[in-house]
């Protein structure tokens, strides 16, 4: 339910009605407008009654909010989320662009990454460290040490930095070296781990499953925020269907659902979504005309050489003209494109 308070509703009546659901061991969450204040509360509702909530000072009207999902509902934050990450935000007014390679693969590698996309226009530097492979004889991540050349990297180009974690043991190693946590699409219904990055402090970037519905993703989503950590960005990377001509459909449909349903900010991974190069920079585009937040694109010195998802990552050449071409499509959209 959220309780919504009249517009120039007193901070004395606001807490009043706070501390009326919080007496009946129910949980507050306040969503401060411009004008107006709703008050969101989280529990067994069946508890309020008899509370006559709506008779309190500088109640509007109380709204039942249907949905499973609660924190991450816009309903209770109508007011778009900006998610900060190192030095730059994920959120209304920005593109935010996250590229580098798939796999870290050696020092080098990911520092030319580094620098190459930075020159180019992006602000995330994202790798893997580890590397939740199909078969397990593909190679699985340099783990710590990729960890490490993560940090130098960002530290070298002043770019922030994100990194998938696949277990508890990954997560606490992570934290220890990046700026941001990414949940991979595997991983989305992994309750346990959503729960540990919830605690963890760090942003948190999560995937939509393979084949999850998006009210799955939400409450997975709501599992992270529920632990307190409000800083999470969905991540659209394409959806199991019949269709082989694409390793994944993206659902770019997906977009305008979630920017309706949640305050959370989306973007959309076409390297992932397509398994394809030539596909990534038209669907860039699109996930710009639809609304999206920005994108999350596969970059490589050498894609033929690639230890990882080689088909579809951009040469240095190509990831450079693919974000000129983005531009009219972010600035058409009202957005800082990097």
């Amino acid at each position: 339910m959220i309780i919504i308070m009249k517009p120039g509703a007193s901070a004395q009546a606001i807490e009043q009605v706070a501390n009326i659901v919080r007496s009946k061991g129910l949980q507050v969450h306040l969503s401060k407008g411009d004008e107006v204040t709703i008050v969101g509360v989280v529990g067994d509702k069946t508890k309020l009654r008899g509370a006559n909530l709506e008779l309190s000072e500088g109640v509007d009207k109380i709204v039942q909010v249907t949905e499973s999902y609660k924190l991450v509902n816009k309903k209770f934050h109508p007011e778009d989320s900006v998610i900060p990450v190192k030095n730059t935000t994920i959120g209304p007014g920005t593109f935010t662009v996250m590229a580098g390679p798939c796999a870290i693969e050696s020092h080098d590698q990911l520092l030319q990454c580094a620098e190459a996309v930075k020159k180019a226009g992006a602000s995330i530097l994202r790798g893997g460290a580890f590397k939740p492979r199909t078969s397990p004889y593909s190679f699985q991540g340099l783990e710590e040490e990729g960890l490490r050349y993560m940090k130098e990297a960002g530290e070298a180009t002043g770019l922030a930095t994100i990194c998938e974690v696949t277990s508890l043991r990954a997560l606490s190693m992570a934290a220890k070296y990046v700026d941001m946590l990414q949940i991979g699409a595997r991983n989305m219904q992994n309750f346990e781990l959503l729960k540990e990055v919830g605690r963890s402090g760090l942003p948190v970037m999560l995937k939509r499953g393979l084949a999850a519905t998006i009210d799955e993703w939400l409450n997975a989503a709501e599992y992270i925020i529920s632990e307190g950590n409000p800083n999470i960005v969905l991540c659209e990377r394409g959806i199991r269907t019949y269709e082989t001509a694409t390793r994944n459909t993206l659902d770019l449909s997906a977009v305008p659902v979630i920017r309706s349903k949640s305050h959370l900010p989306i973007i959309v991974d076409p390297s992932h979504a397509t398994g394809v190069r030539a596909y990534v920079e038209p669907l860039s585009k699109a996930a710009a005309a639809v609304g999206a937040d920005g994108l999350m694109i596969e970059v490589h010195p050498c894609p033929s050489c690639a230890l990882s998802d080689g088909p579809q990552s951009l040469t240095f050449e190509q990831f450079q003209q693919m974000m000129e071409h983005l531009k009219p499509y972010s600035d058409l959209a009202g957005r800082k494109l990097g």
